[in-house]
This record gives structure tokens, C-alpha cells and sequence, in this order.
């Protein structure tokens, strides 16, 4: 979590004991804020049914830097950005089933 740490700082992101409290650019005139949850992962569902976790600092940044664009479009930026295949992004284990 200390990335993320760093980020909010980077960013002048605002947080509480949950949530990573993201401020968007005004449309319309109405302040708009995006809530991250404080997990070390952010799962995405795509329509085929697949799945994939992301880490939770790649979708801060993600999300301040291509604000009015989907999450998983804004991740694909970032990862093109950085060389890497979204598809080689590591699962973490899955705790949910006890399968670790």
C-alpha cells in the first residue's frame, strides 16, 4: 500500500479508510469524484466472461490520466505505454476459494 500512498500524494488524491477518493474534471459544471476501493487488486469483467485483476495503482493512474474513458480502455494506455501485453498482467492467488 505504499504506492498507493505515493500516488495520492503524486496526485493530490483525497482517500478515507476505504476508499482511494479520486477528484474528475468538471462536466456540466458538476464535481465528480471516483471511489476506488483500498484492495490490492481491481477486478475487470469483460463481456466474454474472462476476467482480469488489476493492480490498484495501475488503475489510479489510469483513471486520473484518461479520466473520460472506460477503466479497461485507460488500463490498455497505460499498459501499451509501458511495453507490456495486458494479457501477461498476474492473477493473484484466489482467496475467495482457498485456492492460494
Amino acid at each position: 500500500m505504499e504506492e498507493i500512498k505515493e500516488l495520492i500524494k503524486i496526485y493530490g488524491l483525497q482517500e478515507d479508510s476505504e476508499y482511494v477518493i479520486i477528484p474528475l474534471p468538471d462536466k456540466d459544471g458538476k464535481k465528480r469524484r471516483c471511489f476506488l476501493l483500498k484492495r490490492d487488486f481491481i477486478r475487470i469483467l469483460y463481456s466474454e466472461g474472462q476476467y482480469v485483476d488489476y493492480p490498484l495503482a495501475d488503475a489510479i493512474e489510469a483513471t486520473v490520466r484518461y479520466p473520460d474513458i472506460l477503466l479497461s480502455e485507460a488500463l490498455s494506455l497505460i499498459y501499451n505505454e509501458r511495453g507490456i501485453d495486458p494479457h501477461q498482467i498476474s492473477k493473484p492467488p484466489d482467496k475467495i476459494n482457498g485456492n492460494e
